[in-house]
């Protein structure tokens, strides 16, 4: 039932064309892996094109993102604990969000996106910290851009039974998390041996 009320809004956005996408992808409580396929299977009808539908979610994908940004550098973190239900944002998921930013620093922007029950909220932390928002808005484009591309051009090739599409991607997004986390565990070992070889060369000065 719920997901039907939110299909039909999402369907009201259609209208609005590439803006509607990008629009739709701005409300947060809406999972893009909802919007994204269905844009797909927009294409497959012909009402868009696949370029453009990619370019729009792309975009939708760092507006967002940056309302969550703006509610953390500009609401701080009372106004999250106060409201952040609202926006969907569990307490858990916020907690491993921020001891990921904490370990990580601004590049977990990237690559936060790729690890399920961090990619959405990742974005307080940001906001929180202060993050330069061009590089944020940076980040998150660029690692949106191949998740964008991978949902809509399923939901377009699966046409009619676009709604498979976020399902087969779930297969996928185990291993690609995994991997993040293997990335930036290497990220962490070189950053603590640069600062333990920098203490060093400073002790010998």
């Amino acid at each position: 039932m719920f997901e039907e009320i939110i299909l039909t809004f999402i369907q009201s956005f259609k209208d609005l064309s590439y803006f509607g996408v990008i629009l739709a992808l701005t409300f947060e409580f809406i999972p893009a892996e909802l919007i994204l396929p269905l844009v797909g299977y927009w294409v497959y009808q012909g009402d868009m094109n696949l370029v453009l539908a990619v370019l729009a979610g792309s975009i939708g994908g760092v507006t967002g993102p940056l309302t969550l940004y703006a509610l953390g550098r500009f609401g701080g973190r009372p106004l999250i604990d106060k409201y952040g239900k609202y926006f969907f944002i569990r307490e858990k998921d916020m907690a491993t969000a921020e001891k990921f930013f904490a370990k990580y620093g601004p590049v977990i922007a990237f690559f936060g996106r790729f690890i399920p029950g961090v990619r959405t909220v990742i974005s307080i932390p940001c906001g929180l910290s202060k993050m330069n928002i061009w590089v944020f808005a940076v980040y998150t484009y660029f690692a949106m851009l191949p998740i964008t591309v991978a949902y809509v051009y399923l939901g377009f090739r699966f046409g009619p039974h676009w709604a498979d599409a976020a399902s087969v991607i779930s297969i996928y997004m185990k291993p690609i998390g995994i991997g993040v986390m293997l990335v930036l565990i290497v990220i962490l070992i070189l950053r603590y041996r640069n600062n333990k070889n920098r203490i060093g060369m400073e002790k010998k000065i």
